[in-house]
């Protein structure tokens, strides 16, 4: 892991802060890093999300731009712009639905086609980075468990509290996230962006976990009840899954690696803001 946040720090550390805000979702099978240390939905920072290293955290330097061509780099602002125009709509939304319905429930079902869509074109991420496919795809796929094999999955649980705690994160840490990477691209980076990539995730990243959490734990009465997901022997297959399991190991899956990225990403916090020279030692 040392050699990842040595290859990370090696960048402009622009994707250091990772995906916070949603943290990230940590999947059991690795996780959001530095991008594979933590799966975590957010995200980020966050987060979610998202985690420490992110996909593509050094695209922004002006070497990595030369390699990238111009092809590569226009695509790659339009994406940026994209996604944070995306997660803009997102945020209007969701304060026009509070503002007029006073309240959080039914605010998921009027923002999902737009989260699903957003959210899911972040696989696109996979691909045009310039970073592991793997360790991007991890990451991606943290945020798309969340938002496919969980809300939208489970509907009883769409209307909880938790729901809201994991989207504000997230949009907040996407909005911030995107438009540091789109301004870094074109060389003009406020600091205000800066400042906020590299501190909205202290309070983000836990408010995205807690979110995440807790929404898988309000699915498991009624994943352990209807049995969805799951595969019961006997089958032609001879195998077995269940998918309650599956979620109480993806929970427990974060306490040995959300402190781990946590305290990562606010190390990459001080080597950005306070040019602090960070040494980590291989594993």
């Amino acid at each position: 892991m040392g050699r990842l946040t040595e290859a990370a720090a090696a960048g402009s550390g622009a994707r250091a802060a990772g995906w916070a805000g949603s943290p990230p979702t940590l999947l059991p099978l690795s996780p959001t890093s530095p991008r594979c240390a933590a799966t975590m939905a957010s995200s980020d920072e966050d987060g979610t999300n998202g985690g420490a290293s992110e996909a593509g955290e050094d695209r922004e330097a002006p070497g990595k731009r030369r390699r990238l061509g111009f092809l590569a780099t226009a695509w790659l602002t339009f994406y940026d712009i994209a996604m944070t125009a995306g997660w803009l709509v997102l945020a209007i939304t969701m304060v026009r639905f509070y503002m007029e319905k006073g309240t959080h429930r039914g605010l998921y079902k009027s923002i999902q086609k737009t989260l699903k869509f957003f959210q899911t074109f972040a696989l696109l991420e996979v691909r045009i980075v310039p970073t592991s496919v793997l360790v991007t795809g991890v990451q991606v796929s943290s945020r798309i468990f969340m938002v496919w094999l969980i809300t939208h999955s489970i509907k009883p649980i769409q209307n909880e509290e938790s729901v809201v705690l994991f989207l504000v994160a997230w949009t907040v840490t996407e909005i911030t996230r995107y438009s540091f990477y789109t301004f870094s691209l074109l060389d003009h980076l406020p600091y205000f962006i800066k400042w906020a990539r590299y501190n909205f995730f202290i309070i983000l990243y836990p408010v995205g976990v807690a979110g995440e959490l807790l929404t898988i734990y309000a699915a498991l009465p009624y994943v352990k009840k209807t049995g969805m997901f799951s595969i019961r022997l006997p089958n032609k297959y001879n195998v077995s899954f269940d998918y309650y399991y599956f979620l109480l190991i993806t929970m427990a899956s974060y306490i040995p690696l959300f402190p781990q990225l946590y305290f990562h990403m606010l190390r990459q916090r001080r080597k950005v803001l306070h040019g602090e020279v960070i040494v980590e030692k291989d594993d």
